[in-house]
């Protein structure tokens, strides 16, 4: 396994921390007096869920978590549990707490594929792409006027996940959600 320096560490690097797996999600350098810096990070334990913040130091070094990725399905979800398959073997089940996955389960659809983080022959977590495709299922229509101002409403997905969209966005269309901010990037024309 690679070592990572603090200098070269970003958002996105998997590293391992008390024989722990944490993928870093947001990462700021701090310049103090006196030539000292520091890294504020925010960190996921992929194995538990958890997020936590950490200061690194210049001397740190890392050791980069050996995370691979694997095509699996999402089947369903039943009381806070995630049930997914290896793709294309329906028998071949295991599943992953709504805790784990954390926001990512309001972008779940079934018979859905993704991929799944492998670590240590255990499969920890799942990763999304930063964009996905959601079908409007409930909108209130958009006010005659109000398109001018540029306003927004809350429409629902069908994963059943809330968001704010502009007022044109009408039951039945087809948007773009951004899965890590869970955010409105565009409505989708349908083929």
């Amino acid at each position: 396994m690679s070592k990572i320096p603090y200098s070269q560490l970003e958002k996105g690097d998997r590293i391992i921390i008390n024989k722990g797996c944490y993928e870093i999600i947001e990462a700021s350098s701090m310049f103090k007096g006196r030539g000292h810096s520091t890294m504020q990070a925010k960190l996921k334990n992929l194995e538990t869920g958890e997020v936590m913040q950490k200061t690194f130091h210049p001397s740190d070094v890392f050791e980069e978590a050996d995370v691979s990725k694997s095509t699996v399905t999402f089947l369903y979800s039943h009381r806070d549990e995630y049930v997914f398959c290896k793709k294309g073997k329906p028998g071949d089940r295991f599943s992953l707490s709504k805790e784990r996955l954390g926001d990512a389960t309001s972008f779940l659809k079934e018979n859905q594929d993704i991929d799944a983080l492998v670590f240590n022959n255990e499969v920890i977590n799942i990763s999304l792409p930063v964009k996905l495709n959601f079908e409007v299922t409930e909108a209130p229509p958009g006010i005659k006027g109000d398109t001018a101002q540029g306003g927004t409403k809350t429409v629902k997905i069908e994963t059943g996940y809330e968001i704010n969209v502009p007022l044109f966005i009408n039951q039945g269309d087809i948007i773009e959600i951004n899965t890590e901010k869970g955010e409105y990037v565009r409505r989708v024309e349908k083929k």
